[in-house]
């Protein structure tokens, strides 16, 4: 009689990333040694990340692994997730988006007259509180109607009034940009972020375009394109710099901005740009101490002291320097952390989880995390690296928070 074996079950998450790491390889004709010595990593590194036995949980290394596969980043992890959002909804939502997008040259399609540039930018102050507390799918749903309206405003107005149409259209592309970010939508990334470069040429705001290159070295990250990041960041900082030094409240934000993510940008490349990326935190932190009261920010960037801060403890952890992270964490006044926005202080407690379940305290490391989904919800359960963070923790899990897990999986969606 022949003889039936078991169904064969269904591989873990990070089983699955695994095999598309080896598909993806195999396709290239690459062997394991050969895609390793691209990575500077050994052979055995890379066998354990196929066989699912290498949690890849840190953002730089799944860049540089997708960008030697010659892939997005999105097809080796298989994001976006959609059990962990609305998917049906949201995507629907970005698919609204792109389709405005697209036509972006074309006469609008608006019924009636279109508000005042003044009326958009109300509009926009809410999108900023939305962003603030991560709800991104939210943004998604009020953006193709805002687009449209402020083409239709474009279209009839004439002057100032049109300036401002274009660089509410502008800011609209970003926030679908950071929504798209957080969700795991590649396309909308990309023709967000060309939009917006578009847009804030003809918007009449000096400093709108360095926003747009702001936005494209966050895009630079997806290719592991390091050097190229900085570049990009030097070249906006130089624009901005004779505004930065009249202290033109604006161009101070702006400029810290560009700091924290060329800070970023340098520590991914490696342990050897360490100094660039504490220096450019250093410049961030001068341009925080600068930094007036303001009012409305039109460009919505988050920066302030607090964001300076929490970006030197991501920081010490892009360069691997997990005991410096928690030292930061430990002396960072409580204060400053309540006063950030719900999406950064997700953010901040994901990278606490990191650095504590790096130094071996797997418990608090889950404490974190845990804290990490309350705080911003959304944004943490469609998080690549929280889920990874998630998954080494269930891997080593003990019997105390076994149960603390199994809950937090099932919100995750983590086995579906």
């Amino acid at each position: 009689m022949p003889q039936h074996r078991p169904p064969r079950s269904r591989p873990t998450e990070a089983e699955a990333i695994g095999e598309r790491v080896r598909d993806a390889r195999l396709r290239l004709g690459l062997t394991q040694a050969d895609l390793a010595a691209e990575l500077r990593r050994t052979q055995s590194w890379l066998s354990k990340v196929e066989r699912g036995h290498q949690e890849l949980d840190r953002t730089s290394v799944i860049n540089e692994l997708a960008a030697a596969l010659h892939v997005h980043p999105n097809d080796l992890i298989e994001r976006p997730y959609p059990a962990a959002a609305d998917g049906v909804a949201w995507q629907r939502s970005a698919s609204a988006i792109m389709r405005e997008l697209r036509r972006y040259d074309l006469t609008p399609v608006f019924d009636g007259t279109p508000r005042p540039a003044a009326g958009l930018w109300r509009d926009m102050a809410k999108l900023h509180k939305l962003r603030d507390n991560a709800a991104s799918t939210k943004i998604l749903a009020s953006l193709p109607d805002l687009l449209r309206e402020a083409r239709a405003l474009a279209e009839a107005g004439t002057g100032r009034e049109r300036e401002e149409s274009f660089a509410i259209y502008a800011i609209a592309c970003k926030f679908a940009h950071t929504a798209a970010h957080a969700l795991g939508h590649p396309e909308l990334i990309a023709m967000a972020c060309e939009r917006a470069a578009w847009a804030s040429r003809l918007s009449g705001d000096e400093l709108l375009p360095a926003v747009a290159d702001w936005m494209r070295v966050w895009d630079m990250w997806a290719t592991a394109d390091w050097d190229d990041s900085l570049a990009l960041s030097d070249k906006a900082l130089r624009h901005v710099e004779p505004h930065y030094r009249r202290g033109d409240p604006a161009a101070v934000r702006l400029w810290g901005s560009l700091h924290l993510r060329a800070a970023v940008s340098a520590a991914r490349a490696g342990r050897d740009r360490g100094a660039e990326a504490r220096h450019r935190i250093e410049q961030a932190g001068e341009a925080a101490e600068r930094l007036p009261r303001m009012g409305f920010d039109r460009h919505s960037l988050t920066f302030s002291p607090g964001n300076v801060r929490i970006h030197a403890v991501n920081i010490a952890l892009e360069l691997t320097q997990h005991d410096e992270a928690l030292r930061l964490h430990q002396r960072m006044p409580a204060s400053m952390v309540t006063a950030l926005p719900r999406s950064r202080r997700g953010h901040y407690r994901l990278d606490v989880a990191r650095a504590y379940l790096w130094t071996g305290d797997r418990d608090r490391a889950l404490t974190e995390l845990e804290e990490a989904e309350r705080t911003a919800p959304q944004l943490i359960r469609n998080h690549p690296i929280a889920r990874a963070t998630l998954r080494r923790i269930r891997s080593a899990e003990r019997a105390g928070v076994r149960e603390r897990l199994r809950l937090m999986s099932a919100r995750f969606h983590l086995d579906e």
